[in-house]
């Protein structure tokens, strides 16, 4: 099985763009239980999958003394690392 790109891939190859990344960051930060969310031309990414996976913000997105940008940010960098599905 060939290896699945991070979203950080997609986005150096501009098949995503910061937008994209925006919009599924928006997303679960407004729901954070709102499920998979489509971006980019034909990709699929489950926000809060990513935010688990990633040890720094899954620990980061409970904590009372983290700001929303702070927040915002570690739920970007899990996003940004995560492998997106191609649908």
């Amino acid at each position: 099985m060939a290896n699945r790109l991070m979203t950080l891939d997609l986005f150096a190859t501009l098949d995503i763009v910061e937008d994209d990344v925006a919009a599924v960051v928006n997303a679960y930060m407004t729901d954070p239980t709102s499920g998979p969310v489509s971006f980019g031309e034909g990709y699929r990414i489950d926000p809060a999958v990513a935010v688990a996976d990633h040890p720094f913000a899954n620990t980061l997105i409970g904590q009372s003394w983290a700001s929303a940008e702070l927040r915002r940010a570690a739920v970007r960098a899990a996003i940004m690392l995560a492998q997106p599905e191609r649908v």
